[in-house]
């Protein structure tokens, strides 16, 4: 698939972070257009210093149409808030392999539940112009109450008094996985949507899916550079 260039990846952190507080203004939120078919769902992993991102398709019925991956080295360091410097270009050059016209993007990692609004999921919802979500196992900006120990009970996320996410408790007994909206979708929408994913697992199936290949191109990978 193709998508828009907005900026150099060669940047210094602090350069980085001017960056991301003009982005965030681009983000827009809004009710989807169309009926959901196809999604997307997407996993960032390293190896040493390599970088892998993987990209699963799956139909509204969660099967499996297809797997997409792209692997090389990583450009710039870990630093906290700036994951989509890292991770992003990567991902991108995965997504350039993609060739179904999915309708919603699932990011195993954070939407605007983030200091300046621009997690990778609404980072790359403005490079491809498509709707985003993001779904991460811990939290990362904001405040919230726990769920109920009940499947799907839930809480937001909130900062300032505004809701910038959602906690829910996807299984009993089960630490709640944390929602947030990335780019072209409502909150709302996030939270129903990440319903009409989950199975028997913690995490839906996009990214819980994109996550299991992810492991195993990793192990694959992993044993080529021994």
């Amino acid at each position: 698939m193709e998508y828009k260039k907005l900026h150099s990846w060669k940047l210094i952190p602090e350069k980085a972070i001017e960056l991301q507080k003009l982005l965030s203004k681009k983000l827009t939120f809004k009710p989807l257009s169309k009926e959901i078919n196809l999604v997307a769902g997407v996993d960032l992993s390293f190896v040493k210093d390599y970088g892998l991102a993987v990209i699963v398709i799956l139909d509204k019925n969660m099967e499996l149409i297809k797997v997409y991956h792209h692997i090389e080295k990583i450009t710039f360091p870990y630093i906290p808030g700036l994951l989509a410097f890292r991770e992003g270009p990567i991902f991108l050059k995965a997504w350039k392999k993609v060739n179904h016209n999915v309708d919603v993007v699932f990011f195993d990692g954070h939407g605007i539940s983030h200091p300046r609004s621009m997690g990778i999921a609404s980072h790359m919802g403005l490079w491809i112009e498509q709707p985003t979500i993001g779904i991460a196992k811990k939290i990362l900006f904001g405040n919230y109450v726990e769920p109920e120990n009940k499947k799907f009970s839930f809480t937001y996320i909130t900062y300032k008094n505004q809701k910038i996410g959602i906690v829910l408790r996807s299984r009993e007994n089960v630490k709640p996985i944390f929602i947030s909206p990335g780019n072209l979708i409502t909150l709302d929408e996030s939270l129903e949507l990440t319903k009409q994913f989950i199975t028997k697992y913690k995490l839906p199936e996009p990214t819980r899916l994109a996550h299991k290949y992810s492991q195993l191109l990793k192990k694959q990978f992993n044993e080529e550079l021994q």
